[in-house]
């Protein structure tokens, strides 16, 4: 591609794993252990497929091949769907150390840019999609391998719907129809390959991206606002040391709780603004209390749902 867009443009940085900060980020995100997993699970198989094979020759007799072949040929994509503020950027900007400690290899992150959209000039966005995936292709071209990768490469697309939205819609332009299908052929360009390459797509409005991208998800995880379990968790990691007791915990997670018609609160709600207004409402001259802590809570708002509806045809934002 002539002229193609370099990784500085296209991308807002580019992070390695495994990494202590990833890691311990990951950590930190309670509540998700089914996602991190099966997560995990399906970038670990794009770089190292010979793991299901072992896996079927372990606990399995007979012909597994068109089994296994079902399980790999999945394009290479996963779509994190969900509220705002619910975990799914933060897990897909971390999963790649858990992916890299899991099957001993190094993980690039390649973060596309929302500047990829472009400034609506005639064949821009396309021609920007198509380089984020040629620059793709050529990095986990180099760590493909007759065994297991010598690395392995995620392409991360925050607010997806920005950039995938549904060409179903009547209103929308013909240079966004156009960025779409660059994305589309990407990512069938990268299932053709068998590359170790995986694109993780994040997006508050699941029902807006276009049906051709959702059918070739390998797998829609969800992501929900956390029950009282995961919120009596959190509370508890991050309080339980400081004299609050279980009761006090307890009142805390029926604060942050939904109630009247209203939501509860979001992980981000708990751990970015709960959290610290706390602390620097008790800073420098007390300790923190329990009942100026339930306070706190009960006066907070939590962040409004996102409202994730299809537009009527013809609509306009």
């Amino acid at each position: 591609m002539q002229g193609m867009p370099g990784l500085d443009e296209l991308f807002e940085r580019r992070l390695t794993y495994p990494d202590f900060d990833p890691q311990e980020r990951l950590a930190r995100l309670v509540g998700l252990d089914d996602q991190k997993s099966r997560l995990a699970k399906i970038l670990g198989l794009l770089v190292n497929p010979q793991g299901l094979e072992r896996w079927a020759g372990r606990f399995h007799k007979g012909d597994v091949k068109p089994l296994l072949d079902a399980v790999l040929r999945r394009p290479p994509l996963v779509v994190l769907a969900g509220d705002v503020g619910s975990g799914k950027t933060e897990l897909a900007e971390t999963i790649g150390d858990m992916v890299a400690r899991q099957e001993g290899i190094e993980i690039t992150l390649y973060p596309l840019s929302l500047a990829t959209r472009g400034q609506g000039r005639v064949g821009e966005m396309t021609q920007l999609l198509s380089a984020a995936f040629e620059h793709t292709v050529q990095a986990a071209s180099k760590l493909k391998s007759s065994g297991k990768a010598k690395g392995g490469i995620i392409l991360l697309v925050d607010e997806a719907d920005a950039l995938a939205q549904s060409r179903e819609a009547a209103q929308m332009h013909h240079e966004d129809r156009a960025g779409v299908n660059a994305f589309i052929r990407g990512i069938d360009r990268l299932a053709n390959l068998r590359l170790p390459a995986a694109v993780i797509m994040c997006t508050n409005r699941l029902n807006a991206l276009d049906p051709a991208v959702r059918r070739r998800a390998a797998d829609v995880m969800a992501f929900a606002r956390p029950n009282d379990e995961q919120r009596q968790h959190i509370l508890t990691l991050r309080l339980g040391d400081l004299g609050l007791t279980r009761d006090q915990i307890q009142a805390l997670v029926a604060a942050t709780g939904p109630s009247s018609g209203t939501a509860g609160f979001t992980f981000s709600d708990i751990t970015q603004r709960l959290l610290p207004a706390i602390a620097l409402d008790a800073y420098p001259d007390r300790p923190i209390e329990a009942t100026r802590a339930i306070q706190i809570a009960k006066h907070m708002t939590a962040t409004p749902p996102f409202r994730d509806e299809v537009q009527p045809m013809g609509a306009t934002r």
